[in-house]
């Protein structure tokens, strides 16, 4: 069930405001939990069985943990949430590069039938989660939680449950146990609700028309203007896709009565990719520092193992987003310039004119999104050929059909909103009662927009989904 369908929108969510708001406070943990697992089985089924397990492994892990066994406990949550991820999301894959491999030296008899294995929705965030909870026990940042129903809400809240962000544990335990919902609070959620559904709806919906062109385009068809183009619409549409969904999770996560932290902080204007990871998918990156960069030795050993530890560590992200060789590439992609920035490249970021450090910083990411949306590795240098070895080939389909004055204007919203200026602007402008209502009329028109957008649109899951 997608939050920018209308089932969601006019029929489940109204439903379930409604009993949460009429179900007594001590009860309303239970409630979530009840809406949250039929939120989850909506579209996976019988699958819901396996957040359920992993939840008890967790549960009881923690407990085992406080009780005294605490590297009998980690162990039980680490072995198995892994075990779960490696299965559904990477067997397949693994069984894929074995059966080449064997081709590769002869070995004829290897089965070349893939296993068919159904990836969970939000398996890849789920599982982070929870470990982040036994983990934070293990290190005795917090208590072991012996209430089931409240530690089963945690993991299977479905605001954020299917793309995250990942929410830790230690970061809204108290508010499982104390919060408050007040009408200042639901309307800011109601309102960061409608901002990430127009920024999927209007902005991320249209421009990925535009990518997909461009990537489904047979090579030989595509100039470099095209190649371009359709680069420039995926870092847009990414970006508006996730943060949109974030957006719509911490506006859902406010109506009930929860603060998660920020997901996004404008990463397109960053001038290091350094920078660009502390203000890119911001729960992930800090996850990653906090429970794997630290726990390998961070950089207190020295560059060659601080290396050795980014390198790691990146090839792992990579890998958390899809079962290709594409994301690890992606991932040793970003490791690369982050091991280059910190050998010495960041201390010329620095002192250089400002917008060279911006210019270099959007290259590396536009290039690195190449592989993150090409299908295969060959396609993705493919891709790179045609942007940067100039070809001109007559794509006036392409350009006449997608690139539209309602694509060009949508390009300049993008534009706009990636940066901290509008927002800053409108800030200042809305401080006067008058400005105020006009703001409330104007997240009430994009609504309307988004609305329209979702009954005359396609099928369009988010991009996040996959992972």
């Amino acid at each position: 069930m997608l939050f920018s369908s209308a089932i969601f929108l006019f029929l489940f969510l109204p439903f379930v405001l409604l009993v949460y708001y009429f179900t007594p406070k001590k009860l309303k943990n239970l409630c979530l939990l009840l809406v949250s697992l039929a939120f989850y089985s909506f579209g996976e089924g019988e699958l819901v069985l396996l957040i359920i397990v992993s939840t008890l492994i967790d549960f009881s892990a923690g407990i085992i943990i406080e009780k005294g066994k605490k590297r009998l406990g980690l162990l039980l949550s680490i072995i198995a949430n892994v075990s779960f991820l490696s299965y559904f999301k990477y067997a397949s894959f693994a069984y894929e590069n074995f059966y080449s491999l064997a081709q590769f030296l002869g070995f004829d008899y290897v089965s070349s039938s893939i296993p068919n294995i159904i990836l969970p929705l939000g398996i890849s965030f789920f599982t982070f989660q929870t470990m982040s909870y036994t983990i934070d026990v293990y290190r005795g940042n917090i208590k072991a939680n012996h209430n089931i129903i409240d530690f089963a809400t945690y993991v299977t809240l479905f605001p954020q449950l299917i793309a995250g962000p990942i929410v830790r544990y230690i970061d809204i335990h108290k508010q499982l146990q104390h919060r408050t919902q007040n009408i200042s609070q639901f309307s800011e959620g109601v309102e960061r609700f409608i901002i990430g559904l127009a920024k999927k709806m209007i902005i991320a919906n249209n421009l990925a028309y535009v990518a997909d062109a461009a990537f489904e385009m047979p090579l030989n068809d595509l100039s470099t203007l095209a190649a371009w183009i359709g680069i420039m619409a995926y870092t847009f549409q990414i970006y508006f896709d996730f943060s949109g969904y974030s957006d719509m999770a911490i506006g859902l996560g406010k109506m009930f009565g929860f603060d998660f932290l920020e997901n996004f902080n404008y990463p397109y204007i960053s001038k290091s990719i350094r920078e660009f990871w502390r203000r890119w998918h911001i729960s992930l990156s800090t996850w990653f520092r906090d429970y794997l960069y630290i726990s390998l030795g961070g950089n207190r050993k020295g560059n060659t193992r601080t290396y050795i530890n980014l390198t790691i560590v990146f090839l792992i992200t990579g890998l958390w987003h899809g079962a290709s060789w594409n994301f690890i590439f992606w991932g040793a992609f970003h490791g690369f310039f982050l091991i280059i920035e910190r050998i010495g490249l960041n201390s010329i970021l620095k002192r250089i004119y400002a917008p060279i450090a911006h210019i270099y910083t959007l290259l590396v990411i536009v290039i690195s999104w190449v592989f993150f949306r090409a299908n295969t590795l060959t396609e993705a240098f493919q891709y790179l050929e045609k942007m940067f070895l100039f070809y001109f080939v007559q794509d006036i389909n392409y350009t006449s059909f997608y690139i539209t004055k309602e694509v060009l204007f949508i390009f300049v919203l993008a534009f706009v909103f990636s940066i901290p200026y509008s927002r800053k602007i409108l800030n200042k402008k809305f401080n006067s009662i008058n400005f105020r209502l006009f703001k409330k009329v104007l997240v009430v028109f994009i609504f309307i927009i988004s609305i329209i957008y979702i009954a005359i649109d396609t099928y369009n899951p988010f991009i996040y989904f996959r992972f």
